[in-house]
């Protein structure tokens, strides 16, 4: 099945969820030949096409969805083309011209061209498919009268022209006083004659007077669309004989959207020369109007409604019968939690934090994430079944007018559940999240990108990323070595990140090695509590570093609030570390001396720990000078934790206490 199949199967069942805007959300699935605007005023006619009143729109309350034919739907230009039903003043005021109104650019040479434009859109309307609601309207735009009434309900403000005539006012000058309202419900760089108008018509007992919300407008239209649709063809995606679309939808990502999946309407240059003669595209590919509009308002809905946007790219996944499946770039965190609230987050990572204490001298502690995220995945399987198709799209485009897909991906629910799980098994870590708070799970795509790049990384360094991971996760593929490589480097140059900042990266630089070891040889595993019988090198010696760190830690006070040397000396010892071990070691001697006197239980156990992992070395292994793997990080990862963890009859629990208390802080 192709991507434009798909998303027109898609449409077709989840015809249920065409319907009105609700104000304040974003998706909405239009029916077919249908786009949105943003609305600046509202007219109420009544049923004798008398103008009633208006009133202008709150930003909120903007987005309108209205008729549309295929040249208006992707409208631009000097000359565009009118809707049919609502659209801007100079469409839609026969007085328009009266009143000053400067018409775009194209219509310079004949300014009433684009209401008349609109009028014969609305007279062919009614004359195939009539509406009652549309024929009174008709009936009111023939009065010619529409700036008037605005201008006499106090909606457009007006000035005097050089001439003495009144006009349309430009903007506003006046500092001592408010604006009118219609400056606050129009964009920066618009006037009062660029307002887009939309209609209510007042009929005794119709309980819908909007006209952008009754659904027998969008039927009469879309119905009478189908009849005025000139060429004919076999449709590539039905195998049928059916009206073909010559134009296709623009806005799939955003409102402002003017980039196309499918366009070839390049009539001038050197787009065609030598392949086609025709620059409608036939003679390529031809898709029928009907599937175009679906798959293409299919694939908008989607979008708004569990797309991921990153600058220009897109990236949504969806179940074709529209059951509800998990993002495949969330973490273990999200995907576990219901809802995005923090209080049912910090709810979760409240009884991780529990479990993890209660159970210090378990394998696998503190595993309340990670049993959510598993009770979550196993209801998502029982409800999609194991045949449901899921598709994967990403979108992206290099220029403003030009859109590709850069991914497409169609699974069965059983691969696709196969595939997110195992991510999130073999490349979960403790992780940090906030206020020193860990869960057991995996990182997302954002965060690896964070870990890997920085905080301050831009939208097409995170798209890149984005687009890299995406298959590792879909497909399984191996995780880019050099995308692990940036994460333990920065997780290695720790003195020059925040505190929070370097634990989220050291726990996700431990994961995605995790994960990149286990692709490599699959018998290989690396669990998440300290391995004594490792004996690799780079795991010793990042064992060593995390005693070192800790055991200085310790000897600190409250008021010494500043990095260890262990931190200051992290990424030249990651580099170096035969070199740099003696020069650490020597510069303990201070916090020895204090943890002697202070004490001496703790000091013991770490000096025991020591002496332990110096007996596991080999002396190659010790005396080689070659640069740390980033198995290290995993060694100090797992060994600071065993540290942090109280360990009865073997310490003073008092003071094995504080250390658990104050490291977990």
């Amino acid at each position: 099945m192709n991507w434009i199949e798909a998303l027109y199967h898609t449409y077709n069942n989840c015809v249920s969820e065409v319907g009105a805007i609700k104000e304040g959300r974003d998706e909405l699935l239009l029916p077919l030949s249908h786009t949105t605007q943003n609305a600046n005023i509202e007219v109420t006619l009544d049923h004798h096409a008398n103008f009633v009143s208006a009133k202008v729109i709150p930003k909120k309350q903007q987005k309108t969805l209205v008729p549309c034919t295929e040249q208006s739907g992707g409208r631009a230009g000097s000359k565009p083309t009118s809707h049919p039903l609502c659209d801007k003043l100079q469409y839609l005021a026969g007085d328009f011209i009266e009143y000053g109104g400067s018409v775009t650019s194209g219509f310079l040479d004949n300014p009433t061209e684009p209401h008349q434009e609109y009028l014969s859109l609305l007279d062919q309307w009614q004359k195939s498919n009539p509406h009652p609601k549309v024929k009174i309207l008709h009936e009111y735009i023939l009065k010619k009268s529409l700036v008037h009434d605005l201008i006499s309900h106090k909606i457009i403000p007006t000035a005097l022209s050089p001439a003495g005539q009144e006009s349309f006012l430009r903007d506003w000058k006046n500092n001592e006083g408010e604006p009118p309202e219609i400056f606050a419900s129009l964009p920066a760089t618009s006037t009062p004659q660029d307002s887009f108008i939309r209609w209510r018509v007042e009929i005794p007992g119709d309980p819908i007077p909007s006209l952008c919300e009754d659904p027998s407008v969008w039927e009469s239209w879309s119905e009478h669309y189908k009849t005025i649709q000139e060429v004919s063809g076999l449709c590539y995606v039905t195998g049928k004989k059916e009206p073909l679309a010559i134009q296709h939808p623009a806005k799939l990502r955003h409102a402002a959207d003017k980039a196309k999946l499918i366009s070839s309407n390049d009539g001038s240059g050197f787009t065609f020369r030598g392949r086609f003669t025709d620059p409608s595209g036939l003679e390529a590919a031809s898709v029928s109007f009907d599937v175009t509009q679906k798959a293409h308002n299919a694939l908008r809905w989607l979008i708004s409604k569990q797309g991921t946007r990153l600058g220009e790219q897109a990236i949504v996944a969806w179940a074709i019968n529209n059951q509800e499946i998990p993002n495949p770039l969330d973490s273990s965190l999200q995907l576990a939690v219901d809802s995005a609230e923090e209080e049912d987050i910090d709810k979760l990572l409240e009884q991780e934090q529990r479990d993890r204490i209660a159970a210090i001298q378990a394998v696998n502690t503190g595993q309340s994430v990670a049993l959510a995220l598993k009770q979550k995945l196993r209801g998502y399987r029982n409800a999609l079944g194991d045949t449901t198709k899921i598709l994967v799209i990403s979108l992206d485009s290099a220029t403003p007018g030009r859109m590709a897909l850069t991914y497409f991906r169609e699974l069965t629910a059983s691969d696709f559940m196969d595939r997110i799980e195992k991510w999130h098994d073999t490349t979960a870590w403790l992780l940090y999240h906030n206020k020193g708070r860990r869960f057991y799970g995996a990182p997302s795509p954002y965060e690896i990108a964070q870990a890997a790049f920085g905080s301050r990384l831009d939208d097409k360094l995170k798209s890149a990323t984005y687009r890299r991971l995406l298959p590792c996760i879909i497909e399984a593929r191996s995780i880019p070595d050099d995308l692990v490589a940036s994460c333990i480097q920065r997780a290695s140059a720790r003195i020059g990140l925040d505190d929070w900042e370097w634990e989220k990266a050291l726990g996700i630089a431990c994961a995605l090695y995790r994960k990149q070891q286990i692709q490599k040889n699959n018998q290989q595993n690396y669990t998440m509590s300290l391995d004594t019988e490792r004996t690799t090198r780079s795991y010793l010696y990042g064992r060593l570093l995390a005693v070192a760190d800790v055991l200085e830690q310790a000897a600190l006070s409250k008021d010494e609030n500043r990095p260890t040397n262990a931190a200051r000396m992290m990424q030249r010892f990651s580099s170096r570390p035969y070199d740099t071990w003696p020069t650490l070691y020597q510069r303990l001697e201070p916090y020895v001396r204090r943890l002697k006197a202070n004490k001496p239980g703790l000091l013991h156990r770490y000096q025991t720990e020591l002496d332990a992992i110096k007996d596991l070395f080999l002396p190659a292994d010790f005396t080689k000078d070659s640069k740390l793997d980033g198995e290290y990080l995993l060694g100090y990862h797992c060994q600071r934790s065993a540290l942090y963890t109280k360990k009865p009859n073997e310490i003073d629990s008092v003071e094995s206490d504080l250390e658990l208390n104050n490291n977990e802080d």
